[in-house]
């Protein structure tokens, strides 16, 4: 089944402890449908200036990614610029230039609205609600948002929770939309305005997806090299969504071995600068990599050693 993810196409100015990469490959749809694309077939809805090097898209194209929803029009790209600190858990933001970014209007395709997965990136939540008004009947929508729009379009994101059935945010961004500190309680607020689940990522420790059947934790993977965390998030959620379109269900079962993939995704993405890990993955590398979360998480039933307690 095709996946439709609507989002940004970047040009990233990235520096960490590690390196420096100017002017790579970026954005939050770019980076979803570079992990999203090694399960299911992918449509990406976005758009760039007349400057952008779309040749560097076509490892996408070359996976069967449908680019078709990608409008080039005059004027710059979107173009983001930042440095991380030395644990890779915080960054300054230098430079955001909008470009033809800041007049995007997402027009799906006609082709493309028949879509069953819809993953929203983040962006205006009246755009996504402007999404979600021209597919037809989408089986899953799941959407991103930051604390921006938390701040300053409140209003129309209480609307979009209304529509989606699943929405992923930061821990800081569950509390500051719930206004609970502690996320249990977060989830459930999130839950009661509209969303059936809710994922709540916590970067290098891993991500919770909270669901009426329960709660389910995916830890991060424990690596010895991280250069560039910048579109972890968008790499876990492609991994989480591509899994679940590829297996065609959203079942609790699958939702879980989703969320592993999902984990799986993010961890490759900051093993490289932008996305160049995510540009030579394989099946086999991924499949090896799920088998070490399994490993990292298995244990036997704790009753048998009850004795000893």
């Amino acid at each position: 089944m095709s996946l439709l993810v609507v989002g940004s196409v970047a040009l990233d100015t990235v520096e960490t402890p590690f390196g420096r990469a100017e002017e790579a490959v970026g954005g939050s749809a770019t980076f979803f449908a570079a992990a999203a694309s090694l399960f299911c077939p992918v449509q990406v809805v976005a758009v760039v200036g007349s400057d952008y090097p779309l040749s560097a898209l076509d490892f996408l194209r070359e996976r069967g990614v449908d680019l078709g929803g990608v409008s080039q029009v005059e004027g710059e790209s979107f173009r983001w610029s930042g440095v991380y600190s030395y644990d890779l858990n915080s960054r300054e933001t230098l430079e955001t230039r909008l470009g033809v970014f800041a007049d995007f209007q997402p027009e799906i395709p006609a082709g493309f609205r028949d879509s069953q997965w819809v993953f929203l990136g983040n962006i205006d939540p009246e755009l996504q609600c402007h999404v979600l008004d021209q597919v037809k009947a989408p089986r899953l929508v799941a959407c991103d948002t930051m604390n921006l729009w938390i701040d300053v379009k409140r209003d129309a994101l209480l609307e979009l929770l209304g529509r989606v059935h699943l929405l992923l945010v930061n821990d800081a961004e569950a509390r500051q939309l719930s206004g609970e500190y502690n996320l249990l309680r977060a989830s459930r607020w999130i839950q009661q305005h509209g969303p059936r689940y809710v994922i709540v990522k916590k970067g290098e420790h891993g991500a919770i997806l909270f669901m009426p059947e329960g709660v389910f934790f995916a830890p991060g993977y424990p690596l010895e090299e991280v250069f560039d965390p910048t579109g972890a998030g968008d790499a876990f959620a492609g991994g989480f969504m591509g899994y679940l379109a590829g297996a065609g269900s959203a079942d609790p079962d699958e939702l879980k071995r989703a969320m592993i993939y999902g984990s799986a995704m993010g961890s490759f993405a900051v093993e490289r600068f932008s996305i160049d890990r995510l540009r030579h993955l394989r099946r086999d590398e991924i499949f090896e990599r799920v088998r070490a979360f399994r490993e990292m998480t298995a244990f036997e039933d704790l009753s048998v050693g009850a004795h000893a307690i």
